[in-house]
């Protein structure tokens, strides 16, 4: 008898269910999330003896304790993405939604077996994401400075714009303190502020971008080297991929980043449209490497061209080399991992 457990993770508690193979209820349990609670959990799952596989939603993050607990325990530990057990819960729609029904369903995706991957749990990854993450954040918040500064430049020194179109580098911040020296203003004030705040805020962004190049170097990748990937392209992809051999095949790597076709044929029409499913980080690193490669790689605008010789429209034409990029990029992924194996 395979026990398939499914676990539901959130911030201060996750849900535990277990089904046989036909995919019938055994048991549900919830815990706490804290070191107490992890123990308890692990228990209660090796409680059920026998061949046991076990399906965590949200395994990077709320999930990633029990995760390592449960590898160090030697359990068979799967990755489960939100979109099958919200899949699997719209087969009992009558039973509505809640943490120990979200458990149980993720247990039914264990028990199938489907677009299933092994959780990442190299460091390396997980420091990848979290810089990238980082940068994103920081990035935002200059951006949102840097807007709330043109807001107010627009009042105090209209046509400005003409000599300073942006503030996205320190070369701009300069510009600005320039501009409004001697400013006594409380508009001035705030501006002189928010500048300083951007000044600190690239400095921290170009810290990082540093500490992305370093990590994606350490790492053995070679994506970088390729056409259309830049550090932090390449480290998106690592950091949200994880390892490659968690992902089983090309196509599982469709579905994990979103680039998967999706049938919306009709009639006479025969087209795949957008899916907006999947690792939407991944998807934008996908679609920005396709955008670039659009513009600058001859291979890439032969195939748009191709595609749309076959009558395809642009968007349509761009997701099918998006989808032909991510199987590039799974192969690299892989041949750089056996290359790494390789030489260790």
């Amino acid at each position: 008898m395979q026990w398939n457990l499914g676990v539901d993770t959130h911030k201060g508690s996750f849900d535990a269910g277990v089904v046989d193979d036909a995919g019938r209820e055994v048991a549900v349990a919830s815990f706490t999330h804290d070191r107490a609670g992890l123990g308890q959990a692990l228990s209660w799952i090796q409680g059920h003896e026998g061949s046991r596989v076990i399906g965590v939603e949200g395994s990077g993050s709320f999930g990633a304790p029990l995760v390592r607990i449960l590898a160090a325990a030697g359990e068979d530990v799967r990755e489960v993405p939100p979109m099958l057990t919200h899949r699997e819960r719209r087969r009992s729609p009558s039973k509505g939604k809640s943490d120990p029904v979200d458990a149980i369903a993720i247990a039914r995706v264990v028990a199938r077996g489907e677009g299933l991957s092994t959780p990442k749990l190299s460091d390396i990854y997980e420091e990848l994401k979290l810089l990238v993450d980082e940068r994103k954040t920081l990035v935002r918040a200059k951006t949102q400075m840097a807007n709330q500064t043109h807001a107010d430049l627009v009042i105090l020194r209209p046509g400005y714009q003409d000599r300073i179109p942006k503030i996205v580098r320190k070369i701009h911040v300069g510009k600005v303190r320039k501009l409004i020296r001697g400013e006594q203003s409380v508009r001035g004030m705030l501006i002189r502020d928010r500048l300083t705040d951007i000044d600190r805020v690239l400095n921290r962004i170009s810290n990082l971008e540093r500490l992305i190049k370093q990590k994606v170097l350490e790492s053995g990748t070679s994506l970088h080297e390729q056409r259309g990937i830049s550090f932090i392209i390449a480290a998106t992809i690592l950091g949200e991929t994880g390892h490659p051999s968690r992902i089983h095949s090309e196509a599982a790597f469709a579905m994990f980043n979103g680039t998967a076709p999706i049938q919306a044929s009709s009639g006479k029409s025969n087209h795949h449209r957008l899916n907006r499913r999947g690792n939407r980080q991944l998807n934008y690193a996908i679609h920005t490497v396709a955008m670039v490669r659009s513009r600058i790689h001859e291979p890439s605008r032969a195939f748009i061209a191709k595609k749309r010789a076959e009558g395809k429209s642009s968007k349509d034409a761009l997701r099918c080399l998006k989808r032909h990029i991510s199987n590039w990029i799974y192969r690299q992924l892989i041949a750089d991992s056996e290359l790494m194996k390789s030489a260790a």
